[in-house]
């Protein structure tokens, strides 16, 4: 039985390791604390988004799921504008396909 097993669904689970944790998160070190393979990334990705709305909707705006967005580790271009939360595949701008992948991180305002 893991550490976060006592918490119903998938969500609950992220939004307790991010609270949990100090620094930023990628979907790889979400995973790994929730025991699941890097291959679901996809459904996490899912996962991280509705935990946020719900995080948020509950607090009454008070907390929230930060996301730090993916960058290009060769040129520096910053991904600010994603249409879907993912880590991308190529930089735009240099075509490069060394990306650092999207991190979230636990805020609570006062």
């Amino acid at each position: 039985m893991g550490e976060f097993d006592r918490f119903e669904s998938r969500r609950e689970k992220i939004i307790e390791i991010l609270k949990n944790n100090k620094s930023p998160l990628t979907v790889k070190d979400l995973a790994v604390l929730l025991g699941l393979e890097i291959k679901d990334a996809k459904t996490l990705y899912e996962d991280i988004k509705h935990a946020a709305k719900t995080l948020y909707r509950k607090s009454g705006g008070r907390e929230y799921i930060a996301m730090i967005p993916p960058k290009c580790i060769d040129c520096g271009y910053e991904f600010k504008k994603l249409n879907r939360l993912r880590k991308p595949s190529k930089c735009p701008r240099c075509r490069s396909e060394r990306i650092s992948p999207p991190s979230f991180l636990y805020v609570k305002t006062k």
